[in-house]
């Protein structure tokens, strides 16, 4: 029976986990939600920047031109940058001749002690929104390396009205172009959603809970009844501990996949997916070496196992473990394949999923090393914590 256990676990990942493999779920459908301007409600977007001048070209006019009917403006939070990252953002803005959403460019303060870095610019930009003679009920999240389409804030307002959810949070498409994108980036969204099935985030009845911070909108009262950003002010994964909090207090979320939200920072190189990922993995862990044993073994077991078993089984002439191999084997690269065609990237990444696996199994123990090294978690030069 145990070689067939990891053809076990993929049958049940296929059919009984939430449907992870699945790119179906887009904004939900509207059912009824503004319809006049004077009825669209007032939104804040929360933009926390650091060092960001070489990508805001790009995607801060997305957002300053958006077409929405109520009012909004964007909040830009400078984080103590050094490469002129505000004077840029105010250009853009005066380059747009006034139409389109207002900019409030926002100092940052030095960071408190038991703050992470992103939590407290996220802070001082909801503070700074919220005092604004026409405080706003909803807050728009959005990193500044996220560019949105012209509808983009007009489309995620009307789900959240239409759909009675207090937060609505889109996977923004992450990068595939270059080689190391192609085959990692799309499985890092693929892993996401098997430990956060979003059919399960998005069902009041369970206490999965997740979001992406790169496009995420919140009801400025659910917020405040989940305990503003302070709930999660040491949290380096913010996104998933905000989501955590506002669904834990009995409000509705729900997490999607975007058509037209885009990253565009860009990671062209192995050691750039590296980094990301090493920054945060073993964070999202809790520091335990325990979770990180339990995640060793299961990724050996599900992802590392089977194409094992079929070599195994080819060499010692034992077909019935060279089958179970690829059976799972199989099952694994069908369970890819809805990711693959969302990214538009080969569809042979599908059988590569063990190798890629397995480079994220060491990008997770690089981020364990660093921290038992006493290397701190930093983030453009700044710890995260």
């Amino acid at each position: 029976m145990l070689p067939w256990a990891p053809a076990a676990v993929w049958a049940y990942l296929l059919v009984g986990h939430g449907r992870p493999w699945s790119t179906e779920p887009h904004l939900p459908p509207i059912h009824e939600g503004p319809d006049t301007p004077g009825s669209w409600p007032t939104v804040a977007v929360i933009v926390p920047a650091r060092d960001e001048a070489e990508v805001l070209p790009e995607t801060l006019p997305s957002l300053l031109g958006q077409d929405y009917p109520g009012h909004a403006w964007v909040v830009l939070v400078d984080d103590q940058s050094s490469d002129g990252t505000a004077a840029l953002a105010r250009r853009l803005a005066a380059a747009g001749g006034g139409r389109g959403l207002g900019l409030n460019v926002v100092h940052g303060q030095p960071r408190p002690p038991g703050w992470a870095g992103k939590p407290w610019a996220m802070a001082q930009g909801v503070r700074h929104a919220l005092a604004a003679p026409s405080p706003p009920t909803w807050l728009l999240f959005t990193d500044a390396d996220i560019w949105h389409p012209r509808g983009s804030l007009r489309e995620l307002v009307q789900s959240a009205i239409g759909g009675k959810r207090q937060a609505v949070s889109l996977m923004a498409r992450l990068p595939a172009g270059a080689p190391w994108e192609r085959l990692m980036m799309p499985a890092f969204v693929y892993f996401f959603a098997q430990i956060y099935p979003f059919a399960w985030v998005n069902d009041p009845g369970r206490r999965t809970a997740a979001a992406a911070g790169g496009c995420m909108l919140v009801s400025a009262q659910a917020l405040a009844r989940a305990g503003g950003i302070d709930a999660v002010a040491a949290a380096t994964i913010d996104d998933v501990a905000l989501a955590k909090a506002i669904k834990s207090t009995g409000h509705n979320i729900w997490l999607g996949f975007a058509r037209s939200v885009e990253s565009r920072r860009r990671y062209p190189r192995l050691a750039d997916i590296w980094e990301m990922v090493a920054r945060s993995a073993y964070t999202q862990l809790r520091y335990s070496p325990l979770a990180l044993a339990g995640t060793v073994a299961g990724l050996g077991s599900i992802y590392l196992a089977p194409p094992a078993l079929v070599f195994w089984g080819l060499l010692k002439s034992r077909p019935a473990l060279a089958l179970a191999g690829a059976g799972a084997w199989s099952a694994m690269a069908a369970s890819y394949l809805p990711t693959a065609r969302y990214y538009r990237v080969p569809l042979a990444t599908a059988g590569a999923l063990p190798f890629t696996a397995s480079v994220y199994l060491a990008m997770t123990l690089s981020s364990a090393w660093r921290h038992h090294g006493g290397r701190a978690v930093a983030w453009k030069g700044r710890p995260l914590s």
